[in-house]
């Protein structure tokens, strides 16, 4: 993909990828702190132009799952929302097909095209809805 659009797989970006990938859904100052740990020399800057290049190209993507930060995740074939708990903080990936009603009624009705990828749903996940009493 890089060097169709006449670029480079440069060592910072492999790590950023690599880093993407692995811990799933990571903030910017969480992708740098595993870069980190393989390559001390790539710096917090990198990490951001590099999150944005590798969004460009299509290959991650971002949702907002907190006032803080965004959170970045590989793109793949499965397309999710996501559950985020107040509670515990836990990330749950919902499949797209989940949602494929409302973004149907949103496409139909409004003509909106929902970007399930960025959709984040916030409540309280099972376990912590079973200790505070309330149902998730």
């Amino acid at each position: 993909m890089l060097r169709s659009r006449g670029l480079r797989l440069t060592a910072p970006r492999q790590l950023v990828l690599e880093a993407v990938y692995r811990l799933r859904h990571a903030t910017p100052d969480q992708i740098h702190a595993e870069v980190a740990e393989r390559a001390a020399g790539i710096n917090i800057t990198t990490v951001y132009r590099t999150l944005e290049l590798l969004e460009e190209l299509e290959l991650i993507t971002h949702a907002h799952l907190s006032h803080g930060a965004p959170t970045y995740h590989a793109v793949d074939e499965h397309q999710h929302a996501h559950l985020v708990c107040r509670g515990c903080g836990s990330v749950q990936e919902l499949p797209s097909p989940v949602l494929d009603g409302l973004a149907g009624e949103l496409l139909d009705g409004r003509g909106f095209r929902l970007d399930i990828g960025h959709v984040a749903l916030f409540g309280l996940c099972g376990e912590c809805g079973t200790t505070r009493g309330e149902p998730c």
